[in-house]
């Protein structure tokens, strides 16, 4: 066995010299190749790839153009559709654009609410270029109205309807009581019924209108209790108005003294009728009176005119009386000739004075006139002859 290993390793040793030369060929061999397999590797791989040249982006262009007025034009919304779709909101200016767009056929669309459009919309076509001319809408407001019902009819006819807030307004409920307003923006609005009377529930309504109208503001009229009126005029010009007497018959009676410009006020009356008379010394009125109808409702400009009085005076005389016992006179007025006759003396008139002056005549009257003597007895005589005056 040991014959055998040595004889082995002998014959292992004998081969090295061989082996080491045949290493060193191999090394010799993979460095004379070795650059030339690189050198087909990096061709390989170069001559394996495949460059694209980078492209640029697509051109896109802009639209832009005006809404106008302002109000309509300000926040409102562009809409785009076509080649592409976009939105964009006008400015405060009413002024807008949309970029970004590539060549191709577009329809430009403006919304606002509240507001109509002229055109509703426009077709646009870009081509290589951005469209910034020709490109405008006007903007019109739209309106819509508030409308609504009083009632019962009896409170309802007639009734006064304010209308405040966004607009202010006034009108009045017709015959079956209902009521409109027309014209208004959207807005908020309150609503508040008023008639002479009456009450009504609720006492005010607020209406929002926002692209509608606003329907069925209904109010319910309640007549009030013992509700009182007034009567109330002037009496010009103040010279003879001022101070008068004014007196007021009919459904009630009452007095009132006219204040220093002419005015006069009776409050506190039921429906009913009245008439109404000024009195001043030294003036007439036009009218001289006036009727006038409540019926749940004051009653004003109940005016007169006053017209100064001309002042007149008769003067009488006559012949003293032959009979020596005569002490004195007595003269007596009426406006009825030959009966009637009334003393305006306030004392027996001495027989040394045979005149008298009547100074409380009415214009536009005519008077009759006599005299008596009286003795010391108080016997009177029978009546003159009569004596007749026209005042003017």
């Amino acid at each position: 066995m040991s014959l055998e290993q040595n004889r082995d390793a002998e014959s292992e040793l004998g081969n090295f010299p061989t082996l080491a030369f045949r290493a060193r060929r191999a090394v010799l061999c993979l460095g004379i190749l070795l650059p030339t397999l690189l050198a087909w590797g990096c061709s390989g791989i170069v001559s394996g790839q495949n460059f694209t040249a980078p492209q640029s982006p697509p051109q896109t262009f802009s639209i832009s153009g005006t809404i106008t007025p302002v109000p309509g034009g300000n926040g409102a919304t562009i809409t785009v559709t076509g080649a592409a779709s976009a939105t964009a909101t006008a400015d405060s200016s009413g002024n807008f654009t949309v970029a970004g767009l590539a060549n191709g056929t577009y329809t430009i669309t403006p919304s606002h609410a509240g507001y109509s459009f002229s055109p509703s919309s426009m077709n646009v076509t870009i081509s290589n270029a951005s469209v910034t001319t020709g490109i405008s809408f006007t903007a019109t407001a739209l309106t819509f109205g508030v409308s609504g019902t009083l009632s019962p009819v009896l409170g309802g006819s007639g009734a006064t309807v304010t209308l405040s807030g966004a607009a202010s307004a006034t009108t009045t409920a017709n015959s079956a009581g209902n009521y409109s307003f027309g014209g208004l923006a959207n807005g908020t609005y309150a609503v508040t019924p008023s008639h002479t009377g009456y009450t009504f529930n609720p006492g005010v309504q607020t209406a929002t209108v926002n692209g509608a109208n606003v329907t069925g503001v209904n109010f319910t009229a309640t007549p009030q209790v013992n509700q009182t009126f007034s009567i109330s005029g002037t009496l010009s010009p103040t010279t003879g108005g001022s101070g008068a007497t004014v007196v007021l018959t009919g459904a009630t009676t009452a007095t009132t003294i006219s204040d220093g410009a002419g005015n006069y006020t009776f409050s506190g009356l039921g429906n009913g009728s009245y008439t109404v008379t000024p009195a001043n010394a030294g003036y007439t009125f036009t009218p001289a009176s006036q009727s006038v109808a409540i019926s749940s409702a004051n009653a004003s400009g109940v005016n007169f005119t006053a017209n100064a009085t001309i002042t007149h005076t008769v003067g009488l005389t006559w012949n003293a009386s032959t009979t020596s016992t005569v002490t004195g006179y007595n003269v007596y007025r009426s406006t009825v000739s030959g009966t009637g006759y009334v003393k305006i003396n306030s004392s027996l008139l001495p027989t040394a004075i045979l005149s008298f002056t009547d100074t409380s005549v009415l214009n536009s009257r005519t008077y009759f006139y006599v005299t008596t003597a009286v003795d010391a007895s108080g016997a009177e005589s029978t009546f003159s002859n009569e004596a007749t005056a026209a005042i003017p």
